[in-house]
């Protein structure tokens, strides 16, 4: 293969994918424990809410003396005996391909991903394409329409036949992706604020209404704990697991920060719409408030709509009720159908 690029050293990312044992999903304190035990290894650690992490482990390598196997393995022993969480790991050249190498792992699950490029070829070649980073359910479906239903057929594809069919930009980095390209680096820093649920449905989900109803809940859910911690969100992520094991994650920025159930809910709903899930078995789903702040410093824009007046109202009297009787007495009415 011509073009193949990684910027970084050899199997010097890894990516890591936390799973609680014996519990349904990571604690914001125990993720953030984790990401602190990972700064233990490196200090080039980025945060990838709500329960996986990247980390570029060069330095690592040259003052422990381990290679980034065994580093990986350090952090799965010290993850369980501290946090009681496993994980899998994927390590490789650029943080695209630890993510995929650790896509199909297992909990406990150590993938590495030799440098050679002929390997990283045999890697990608028999992935769908929506297996690539920035290729989601509406690009996959542009591309099979033309026979690329494959990263090894993108691969193929002449770049300026891909940048017809996706644009300029689009095509181009698409075309390095299925390359094996990846040059985004590891970026450090804290984690933002945030605040998240999630809803595991009892088998797969065919029924985006149900999946509706769920994330109905959800953004009732933290609409109501943002409300009674005093905090607006200024963002709202949308992760959506399926029964193969992958995810696809996508955020949106709000108009303005809010606690306002109604507001979240539109958002969560044009997220879920815009992925365009038509057969897609969905396990899971679950939203995240990002960039959380006080509510007495946000900024709100008038309106004369008495909907939403009347709307503010009634959330502020099932608040009410909520802290008096519990928070099961109320919900929306329409999400009682979620399993």
């Amino acid at each position: 293969m011509t073009g193949l690029a990684t910027p970084l050293a050899p199997g010097a990312v890894l990516y890591v994918r936390f799973h609680p044992v014996g519990r349904p999903a990571l604690g914001e304190d125990a993720y953030d424990g984790l990401l602190g035990l990972l700064a233990e290894v490196t200090p080039v650690v980025q945060a990838l809410p709500p329960d996986a992490a990247l980390m570029d482990v060069r330095g690592a390598v040259r003052y422990f003396g381990h290679d980034p196997g065994e580093l990986a393995r350090l952090v799965r022993l010290r993850s369980l005996f501290r946090y009681g969480a496993d994980c899998a790991v994927g390590i490789a050249g650029n943080p695209m391909l630890a993510r995929m190498a650790a896509r199909d792992g297992a909990p406990g699950s150590v993938h590495a991903l030799p440098a050679d490029p002929d390997a990283v070829t045999a890697f990608l070649a028999r992935r769908p394409a929506a297996a690539l980073d920035g290729v989601g359910t509406a690009t996959a479906r542009t591309l099979c329409a033309y026979g690329l239903d494959s990263v090894g057929r993108i691969a193929a594809a002449p770049l300026p036949a891909l940048q017809r069919i996706l644009g300029a930009a689009a095509g181009r980095r698409i075309h390095e992706r299925a390359h094996g390209i990846d040059p985004t680096p590891v970026t450090p820093g804290a984690r933002a604020r945030s605040m998240g649920a999630e809803h595991r449905f009892a088998g797969d989900e065919l029924d985006p209404d149900h999946r509706r109803r769920a994330l109905l809940t959800l953004a009732d859910g933290l609409g109501a704990r943002l409300r009674g911690t005093g905090q607006v969100a200024r963002g709202l992520t949308l992760t959506v697991r399926y029964a193969d094991g992958s995810s696809t994650t996508r955020t949106r920025s709000l108009a303005e920060p809010t606690a306002h159930t109604p507001a979240l809910t539109a958002a969560a709903y044009a997220l879920h719409g815009a992925l365009g899930l038509q057969r897609a078995r969905v396990r899971a789903v679950a939203l995240r408030a990002e960039g959380l702040g006080d509510a007495r410093l946000a900024a709100h824009q008038l309106t004369f709509d008495p909907a939403d007046d009347k709307a503010r109202r009634v959330e502020a009297a099932v608040d009410k009720a909520r802290a008096r009787f519990g928070a099961a007495v109320v919900g929306p009415a329409a999400s009682l159908e979620v399993a």
